[in-house]
């Protein structure tokens, strides 16, 4: 197998954010390497990416186990090339009233979006900081800044994986590693997302049109923060709709 230079390895790549960030990096020239938690259900994009004359190459992986995320990592860059980017995007947007809210779904939420994302971030770190250079990403949310009603399990979470990131990048920064960390304080405009408000009784005509942050709009935030000069690196950037109150 020929090595490649560009290597983009997305964590928790589903088919929303994950797969728009993939589309993007492997426009701007890089393999892309997906893992989540099945492999198969990339085979979409896979067909696509290849389609379009893009490498591509996905991975089964549970993140909040170590040896799965050391073995990932070993394999992406022994098989494929050295990794540049890493993207960790997992997480359980649990919303449940804390008298409901079990220890083991707390536990789960806090597995899932923070202690993963240490992992991830860490075993990145491990390969990029003798390299001198190496872009980390780190998907956040409104609950990375603020505790809401029924989330104290996923704002746990995410507050716990942005002093992560803001961590590593004060730590990986002076050493070449550019950590980001991008809040999507937004619906996105995704199929989950379209259910859940189909659910709650919303009539989708009804939306505003750019009410709802398109995941292509989030993968260029990415590409924006990864293409930054090492003399103005971003660490932090929040994303919304103009319709958006905050």
């Amino acid at each position: 197998m020929s090595v490649s230079e560009r290597v983009a390895l997305l964590v928790g790549a589903g088919d929303a954010i994950g797969a728009a960030v993939a589309r993007r990096f492997a426009r701007g020239g890089f393999t892309v390497c997906v893992a989540r938690r099945e492999a198969a259900k990339s085979l979409q994009l896979r067909e696509e990416l290849k389609a379009a004359g893009h490498a591509f190459h996905a991975y089964s992986v549970d993140a909040r186990q170590e040896e799965d995320v050391r073995q990932l990592f070993a394999r992406v860059e022994n098989d494929v090339g050295p990794i540049e980017i890493c993207l960790f995007n997992a997480g359980s947007n649990v919303n449940k009233p804390i008298l409901e809210t079990s220890e083991k779904l707390f536990l789960k939420a806090w597995e899932l979006a923070c202690y993963a994302g240490f992992l991830v971030g860490r075993e990145a770190a491990g390969y990029m900081v003798p390299r001198g250079r190496g872009t980390i990403l780190f998907t956040g949310a409104t609950a990375s800044l603020r505790g809401g009603k029924g989330f104290a399990a996923f704002s746990a979470a995410k507050f716990g994986l942005r002093a992560v990131a803001q961590s590593m990048a004060r730590e990986l920064g002076p050493k070449g590693v550019h950590v980001v960390h991008l809040i999507i304080d937004a619906g996105v405009d995704s199929a989950a997302i379209h259910e859940r408000l189909k659910a709650s009784g919303v009539d989708l005509a009804t939306v505003k049109p750019d009410s709802l942050t398109k995941t292509s709009s989030i993968a260029d935030a990415y590409w924006f923060a990864h293409q930054q000069s090492r003399d103005g690196w971003t660490h932090e950037l929040d994303l919304r709709p103009g319709v958006e109150t905050w």
